[in-house]
């Protein structure tokens, strides 16, 4: 078992997909075990992307009480791959068209016309109750910030894989533990009093959110989705500074605690340098080097935002409506 480390405690299931994967997880890791799925589920809901993130999760951390062998279980490996493929499919049936890399990066910059967003909304209206909904949905990520991305650094090469090294350097504090960037952001969770704990909040999250910490594991972890992996990454650098001003002036106007702004002005800066290394000096040198990964590049930006506008709408929806985004309230 883990010991060490922040390690969960396994989350509750959602359906029969996630209770299957979560129920063998209890168990001991038998190499000749066979687990099948119990069904068709919906690529976008709970059931199914609670099972994945379990799944995914035995590469990182882990869970509590779960042997470290289950990581790469025949059994379980092959049932994840069934399950990625359904999620895979569904986000490539909903892009249609073949786009430019140049067209879907410039997109990124263009800002909304009627200003609706999640930081507008914020910096515009929003209250506090809403702030801290979003901390608690955003730590299933930024508790393990720069992970799911340095897995594409051996599977680059030249100024590609140099540069992306330099984001990443920046990602995790510029070799200070105490300034990586996941750090910041739990000292953020403790300034807004809320649990910092690695994965704390998995069961108060629904799908919309798992769904996009979900692509990135499902990228990361083939080396044949390199491209895509670099097209998510350069949509995450690209998007942060201009939302990051935002949420950071929105918490000024709160009088949150400082270490709450300090995680988002702490991006501002850094993410504008970030955007032009990831445009021209990592996506511009992979293409030039591979230009047949194009098409695997653009669908990594356009997955990025198709989800992270779903959680947009899921988020604000609720909030409109004056209630909880979140399956368990704070």
């Amino acid at each position: 078992m883990l010991q060490g480390l922040d390690t969960a405690a396994l989350p509750a299931a959602r359906g029969p997909l996630s209770d299957a994967v979560i129920t063998a997880l209890r168990s001991e890791p038998d190499p000749g075990r066979t687990l099948a799925a119990p069904g068709p589920a919906d690529p976008y809901g709970d059931d199914l992307q609670l099972a994945l993130h379990v799944c995914y999760e035995l590469h990182y951390r882990g869970f509590l009480d779960v042997a470290p062998e289950w990581e790469w279980n025949p059994g379980l490996i092959r049932l994840r791959s069934e399950v990625e493929g359904v999620f895979l499919d569904a986000l490539h049936d909903d892009l249609p068209g073949r786009p430019g890399v140049g067209d879907v990066l410039d997109e990124l910059l263009v800002e909304p016309v009627d200003g609706r967003g999640v930081s507008h909304h914020l910096l515009a209206r929003g209250e506090w109750w809403q702030v801290r909904e979003l901390f608690a949905h955003r730590s299933i990520y930024h508790l393990k910030e720069a992970d799911p991305h340095a897995w594409v650094i051996p599977r680059l090469t030249g100024r590609a894989k140099a540069a992306l090294v330099a984001v990443e350097f920046d990602e995790y504090g510029g070799g200070r533990g105490d300034r990586m960037h996941s750090q910041l952001f739990a000292r953020l969770l403790a300034g807004a009093e809320l649990e910092t704990g690695y994965l704390r909040y998995l069961d108060h999250v629904p799908a919309v959110l798992l769904a996009t910490v979900n692509l990135m594991s499902a990228l990361a972890l083939h080396r044949a989705r390199r491209g895509a992996l670099v097209g998510h990454f350069a949509a995450t650098e690209i998007t942060t500074a201009p939302n990051a001003t935002r949420m950071a002036k929105a918490l000024q106007r709160m009088s949150a605690h400082p270490d709450c702004v300090e995680f988002y002005t702490e991006h501002i800066e850094a993410d504008a340098v970030h955007e032009q290394v990831m445009r021209h000096d990592v996506v511009g040198d992979l293409l030039a080097r591979e230009p047949e990964l194009t098409d695997s590049v653009v669908f990594g930006v356009r997955a990025t935002e198709l989800l992270e506008q779903r959680l947009s709408d899921h988020l604000l929806g609720a909030w409109e409506d004056g209630r909880s985004s979140l399956l368990r309230p704070l």
